[in-house]
């Protein structure tokens, strides 16, 4: 087995480990699960070990397993640390570049600016990952991540973006068939959409401390700006991505004086390990992205 076949099967191995199973496996790298078996299956016979206890409704690493993994995680990291500085010899960035955001500052910060950049650093394979929630960056595999909010891992180095405002906003089509709140506790005799997996999320920064009981949930912070253009109701929504919706009318702020700024949900950060060697394809992105990003109505 060559070097290069050998690492693939390795990446595969991991990525089965990281998310859970063959086939979500095959469904990332985008192959078959039947290469993905094959891969693991090969590793697990040159090593005459086996690497994972397999049942019908799950994976688990053996302790083998586990021990194997860990060593090629680290080992896999430094060799890709040893090619980026061949790469920064040469002065191109180059090289696979794993970015993650919540898929609002996706689609309506990075996406924009993708083109562009993939132009001017063709070498650089960009990956975007939306996930709307904080990641591991190391067990993901992720070189950069993208911050909503105050930051709370120490081990993180950062970026900062700059901060964008919250806004309660809704439809005009809501306001003109229910009214605008004057304060904040009007808010309790409105539809309001509120995030499922974030209940930190639905305490909203306004000057009375009201409880709000969202009543329609949902996931992302876009499907939550798609269902408050649709009329469902008040949301609290970053300016990042609503600006056009405000520009246009299509989304109309209230209560602007009693939503309290600066908050702890303003900052916006890039995020990458410390202990790592910022590769020159991160700076390049993180360069490129702080010219084009804007934030806040004033950015524009």
């Amino acid at each position: 087995m060559t070097i290069i076949s050998r690492n693939e099967d390795l990446e595969i191995l991991l990525t089965v480990v990281d998310s859970g199973s063959f086939s979500s496996a095959a469904r990332i790298l985008d192959i078959q699960v039947a290469k993905v078996s094959r891969a693991v299956s090969r590793l697990e016979k040159e090593l005459d070990s086996t690497l994972l206890n397999r049942t019908t409704r799950r994976l688990e690493l053996t302790e083998e397993g586990r021990q194997f993994t860990q060593q090629v995680r680290l080992g896999l990291q430094q060799l890709a640390a040893a090619e980026e500085e061949l790469k920064v010899l040469k002065g191109i960035p180059a090289g696979r570049l794993r970015v993650d955001a919540a898929t609002p500052f996706i689609l309506h910060q990075l996406v924009p600016h993708v083109a562009g950049f993939r132009e001017r650093y063709p070498q650089v394979e960009l990956e975007l990952v939306a996930n709307e929630n904080i990641i591991d960056l190391i067990e993901r595999r992720t070189d950069l991540a993208f911050r909503i909010g105050s930051l709370k891992d120490s081990n993180l180095h950062a970026r900062y973006f700059g901060k964008s405002p919250l806004h309660v906003v809704a439809s005009p089509e809501y306001l003109n068939r229910y009214g605008a709140p004057r304060v904040p506790e009007d808010l309790l005799k409105h539809q309001v959409l509120g995030f499922t997996d974030a209940p930190h999320l639905n305490r909203w920064p306004l000057s009375s401390a009201v409880t709000l009981r969202p009543t329609l949930h949902c996931s992302s912070g876009e499907t939550m700006r798609q269902l408050c253009l649709a009329g469902q109701g008040f949301a609290l929504l970053s300016e990042f991505m609503i600006m056009q919706d405000l520009k246009s009318g299509r989304l109309i702020k209230v209560l602007e004086q009693d939503t309290v700024s600066p908050n702890e949900r303003e900052p916006v950060h890039a995020v990458y390990y410390r202990n790592t060697t910022l590769a020159s394809r991160i700076t390049a992105f993180l360069d490129y992205m702080s010219d084009r990003i804007s934030l806040s109505m004033e950015d524009l």
